[in-house]
């Protein structure tokens, strides 16, 4: 059996203790140094208090150096900086939870060359990369509500998109939005039209669709609860809606953490799974998508383990057998 040893630099977040929850049962997997410049010497189960029982690992103040796959779990803008100071061996492998390497002008630093890693629309070119680009978690629960309807290029008018997400996605860093007090009971938008998972989701559609050029009009919410994305996604179509699910269906067929219901969605059936499901209906000539992930898991870590296991060329559902609990 194939092992990896995996190390992840930024230990203390969320998405490297979520990938700690991941990568620690992975059967394919020994875990490494876990890279905090803020915990060196403390055990991880002192930040990541689920972990308390399950590892004896303690935060390190450097990379080992015999990683094979390195998760940088850094701030944006950081992971460029990290691998420009701290190169690493040709032969470890890297998959980036950050920001910096998603668009296709940045993806190259140190001789690394990136390739964005969403596997529904890209996993033959992450089968055999070097380093991964893991999407945003907005972008990612957009990007698949769309995918379908780039592919066969049936977009053929402006995008409108709301979205709702909890506040394990603005981070662990204390935030006067963040907090408790002002989360709890309360809803807003932020960054209306101008969020930066944009980039990101034009670069994918674009690509499956050349020529596309109709605005995606984004409003994300800030909300009250803690993990989880909720995207409702509707544009003009003329397909019939029978039409519209098979060609969800056929698109996602050999994707095993899609999932195309017949039925209404909510967020509960997606939190604490690598699962993103989607919904399709027709008001007139408008194909309304709603789409439910977990902001932690597919949106971010779980992917980054989706990206690694098709990197080594491991079954791509290992470690990711994960269920939601309703109640």
């Amino acid at each position: 059996m194939t092992t990896l040893k995996a190390g992840i630099v930024g230990g203390a977040g969320y998405t490297a203790g979520e990938l700690l929850r991941l990568l620690l049962p992975h059967p394919n997997v020994e875990m490494g140094a876990v890279v905090s410049s803020s915990h060196a010497g403390a055990p991880v189960a002192d930040v990541h208090d689920d972990l308390l029982g399950d590892t004896d690992l303690a935060f390190s103040s450097a990379l080992g150096g015999d990683e094979d796959v390195v998760f940088l779990c850094l701030g944006h803008g950081h992971s460029r900086a990290f691998l420009e100071q701290n190169p690493l061996p040709e032969t470890t492998r890297v998959v980036d939870l950050s920001n910096d390497f998603r668009l296709a002008a940045d993806r190259d630093v140190q001789g690394r060359r990136f390739v964005y890693g969403l596997p529904e629309a890209n996993r033959e070119a992450i089968k055999t990369a070097h380093s991964v680009a893991n999407p945003g978690c907005f972008a990612t629960a957009i990007q698949l509500a769309l995918l379908p309807l780039a592919a066969a290029g049936a977009l053929a008018d402006a995008v409108h998109v709301s979205a709702l997400t909890g506040s394990t996605g603005a981070g662990r860093a204390l935030s006067d939005t963040g907090n408790f007090s002002w989360r709890n009971n309360n809803v807003s938008v932020y960054k209306a039209f101008t969020h930066q998972h944009l980039g990101e989701i034009g670069e994918t559609l674009t690509g499956l669709q050349p020529g596309f050029a109709r605005p995606i009009h984004f409003i994300p919410y800030r909300g009250n609860f803690t993990r989880g994305i909720f995207a409702s996604v509707y544009t003009t179509s003329d397909l019939t809606l029978d039409g519209a699910q098979e060609l969800y269906r056929h698109y996602y067929r050999d994707a095993p953490f899609t999932v195309v219901s017949e039925r209404e969605i909510q967020l509960k059936q997606a939190v604490n799974t690598n699962k993103c499901f989607l919904h399709l209906q027709q008001h007139g000539d408008q194909l309304l998508i709603t789409a439910a992930l977990d902001n932690l898991v597919k949106g971010a870590s779980g992917q980054a383990v989706q990206n690694m296991n098709l990197l080594f060329g491991l079954d791509e559902t290992a470690g990711l057998r994960l269920k939601s609990t309703l109640f």
